[in-house]
């Protein structure tokens, strides 16, 4: 399984910590973020590894390079304008190829075992499945449900807050041309009303990294 980890985003909301250094390289507990995902995927077993860049993509290309200090082999999905989250990872499915494939926001903090996420099989009843957390005070509201057979749905009583990692099936987008600008939200809702997502929850180590203020909370943490 090939993993493509989310790392085109400018990160405003970070502010002077992202004017000259894109977000995946902002240091969590003396680390950059995107050494710790790429240190957990080498140590469970994946190879290939997509990159998506688009703000300052040279100083991510220059810290990361062809991956072999992780063991691993990396290429780069370049973006020009930035293209979303759909949208980028259309634009990278060439690279990916047609096989299940794991994805990762580069600016979110876990101890989720990405080893879980080879194991995941996607049969033709299920087009993704995505790892979900308890709601954390930036998103109290949750984002869907999950219900006893581990299928998303929109409306429950109780919601859960989609944490940044999953597995796609490639089909999962192939309604939408490439190119094309355009956020995961629309797809997950289309996909999951037609009963086509699963997904787990996971109550480990977990955080967002949007904000200086969440930051500072993680690298605070023990």
């Amino acid at each position: 399984m090939k993993a493509m980890i989310l790392a085109a985003g400018r990160g405003e909301r970070m502010g002077y910590l992202t004017r000259d250094n894109p977000k995946p390289l902002i240091s969590v507990k003396g680390k950059p973020l995107i050494e710790w995902h790429l240190e957990k995927l080498s140590a469970t077993g994946f190879k290939d590894v997509v990159i998506n860049v688009c703000y300052l993509p040279q100083i991510i290309k220059n810290f990361v390079g062809d991956g072999s200090t992780w063991q691993l082999n990396v290429t780069y999905s370049e973006e020009n304008p930035i293209l979303e989250t759909a949208g980028g990872i259309k634009n990278a499915l060439p690279i990916i190829g047609k096989e299940p494939f794991a994805v990762i926001n580069a600016d979110i903090f876990s101890d989720f075992d990405y080893s879980k996420l080879r194991l995941i099989n996607l049969n033709n009843s299920s087009d993704g499945h995505l790892v979900l957390v308890l709601n954390p005070e930036h998103n109290l509201a949750g984002d869907f449900g999950l219900l006893e057979n581990n299928y998303l749905v929109k409306n429950s009583k109780t919601l859960y807050t989609f944490s940044g990692i999953a597995v796609y099936h490639p089909r999962f987008f192939n309604g939408i041309e490439a190119g094309v600008k355009m956020q995961l939200l629309p797809l997950l809702n289309s996909s999951i009303s037609k009963s086509l997502i699963k997904g787990e929850l996971f109550k480990g180590v977990w955080s967002d990294i949007g904000t200086p203020e969440r930051l500072k909370i993680v690298n605070n943490r023990d």
